[in-house]
């Protein structure tokens, strides 16, 4: 079996997921923490991808990185029909995922120890990353599993902007459409188990992560004390 497209899938969703936390975290905070004008369309347009049809989304995409985009015009970038392309399809689609489970996180931290750490001489950063950040962990850590998994799945919009390129931009999903359009059901089966083990996993992993840490009996406590 071929498995360069597993490697590259782990590739592209490895800059997916480095994307998703940049963009995805600070867009969070700022709909958790801050109230201004313009937030309920911000938050609109995070969710579109969730709810548009993919090749929608990928078409969109042509339209920021194709020729004439400012991103080529202004720094010469040629992003189209490259593993970067579908890097960037697969964080657009998976950061709704991760900006809302991170949202909910960080809303459902205290601000009163927030606060408390800011009367303790605390910065605002060193709050976001000493108290938030860690009380808010295992939200975002789901969050974060369930974005990456749907970053892995990607097709509709990898296919729109990164092509089918085998050695180049072909990922697992695009893979396994070739294989069943190739009639090499054999190929599809292992790629088709090996793809759903991979979510399973990912989905088992997001469940142990929404779980409550179990707590110590108070007579276990008073003991180790």
């Amino acid at each position: 079996m071929n498995w360069h497209p597993l490697w590259l899938s782990l590739q592209v969703t490895a800059v997916a997921t480095a994307l998703m936390v940049a963009a995805g975290l600070p867009l969070a905070w700022l709909l958790a923490r801050r109230r201004f004008r313009g937030a309920t369309l911000l938050e609109t347009l995070l969710m579109l991808p969730l709810v548009l049809p993919p090749t929608v989304v990928g078409y969109y995409l042509l339209l920021a990185l194709g020729r004439g985009s400012p991103i080529v015009t202004w720094f010469g970038w040629r992003i189209l029909f490259t593993w970067g392309a579908a890097a960037i399809a697969s964080a657009v689609v998976g950061l709704p995922l991760l900006v809302q489970a991170a949202r909910a996180a960080i809303a459902g931290v205290d601000p009163a120890l927030e606060h408390a750490a800011r009367t303790l001489g605390s910065s605002e950063l060193e709050v976001l990353w000493r108290v938030t950040l860690p009380l808010a962990r295992r939200g975002i850590l789901a969050g974060l599993v369930l974005a990456a998994t749907r970053a892995l799945g990607e097709f509709g919009a990898t296919l729109m902007v990164a092509g089918n390129i085998p050695g180049r931009t072909q990922t697992l999903p695009l893979a396994i459409y070739d294989a069943v359009q190739n009639r090499q059901y054999d190929q599809a089966n292992a790629l088709v188990l090996l793809m759903t083990a991979l979510a399973f996993l990912s989905l088992w992993a997001v469940r142990r992560f929404e779980q409550p840490r179990p707590t110590r009996p108070a007579a276990a406590a008073s003991e180790s004390s």
